[in-house]
């Protein structure tokens, strides 16, 4: 039998991961910044809508009225845009196959919105009372407008594929010894080193994204970025005293956050203007 030391078969299995990861690349539009993507796209768009449909059906909706009636305004001002701005810059338009749908939730205790791939967006009524405005309300959904364009879920479905093979591959050969290590570090802290230091960096990573993106989506719309930190200011009040500490989460702290938007407001408003559709 063939007989071969750790740290070579560990590199063996570097390398075997690479081959599969390294041809799986595709690029984030406008930052183009360079992400892992190995499950297609249409795949997890379907899963999306499907888990979409069943939100949709046990939820407390809000039917009617002018909070839901904006809510699609922006929407759609959003989706015009997006695509108007791919084709005057003749790149492919990432939201082509979005089936575009948008909902508001009936739960004031809730403060948030989200948009699954495929272009499922709910609000909830709770975020309302913070964004108190047409402009805040721009920025939050094109915030989460831009996870689905930036295709975020692929990638982190994808990062999480490829260190679920190399660490249970890994921990084949080490007998066990990660996932020992792993569970005896959460039993005595209550905390996940592999969320810790692997999956939480990554997610700031795409909420910055998303922060950036939704600021140009917002822009191009029409609306007036500017009210994105005043939100901030706002969201950063309600939430004092109870934001974990940045490197615990996957979110910015509101500090940072409001930061990095002031840098990026004036050379936005120059470079992406709103956009005739």
């Amino acid at each position: 039998m063939y007989n071969i030391n750790r740290r070579k078969f560990l590199g063996l299995i570097g390398c075997g991961c690479c081959s599969i990861v390294m041809p799986s690349c595709s690029t984030v539009p406008i930052t183009d910044r360079k992400q892992l993507s190995i499950i297609p796209e249409a795949k997890i768009n379907q899963q999306a809508a499907a888990a979409y449909e069943n939100f949709r059906s046990k939820s407390k909706l809000v039917t009617a009225g002018k909070e839901l009636l904006k809510i699609q305004e922006i929407g759609k001002k959003m989706e015009n845009s997006v695509s108007a701005f791919f084709l005057k810059q003749g790149k492919p338009d990432p939201t082509k196959n979005f089936a575009w749908d948008y909902i508001l939730v009936d739960n004031d205790k809730v403060v948030n919105a989200w948009c699954m791939p495929g272009g499922k967006i709910a609000v909830y009524t709770g975020l309302l009372k913070i964004t108190k405005n047409t402009d805040a309300l721009s920025i939050v959904m094109g915030h989460e407008i831009a996870h689905a364009v930036a295709r975020h879920s692929v990638e982190r479905m994808s990062h999480a594929m490829t260190i679920n093979l190399g660490t249970t591959v890994a921990d084949i050969f080490l007998g066990g010894a990660i996932n020992r290590t792993r569970n005896t570090v959460g039993q005595n802290t209550g905390l996940d080193i592999f969320k810790l230091g692997i999956m939480n960096p990554f997610g700031r990573k795409q909420e910055t994204e998303a922060d950036y993106l939704g600021l140009i989506f917002s822009s191009l719309s029409g609306y007036d970025i500017r009210e994105s930190v005043k939100l901030w200011q706002r969201m950063a009040e309600k939430n004092k005293g109870k934001e974990p500490p940045v490197f615990l989460s996957t979110h910015p702290s509101s500090k940072k956050r409001i930061e990095n938007l002031e840098g990026w407001i004036n050379e936005v408003i120059i470079n992406y203007p709103p956009i005739k559709t």
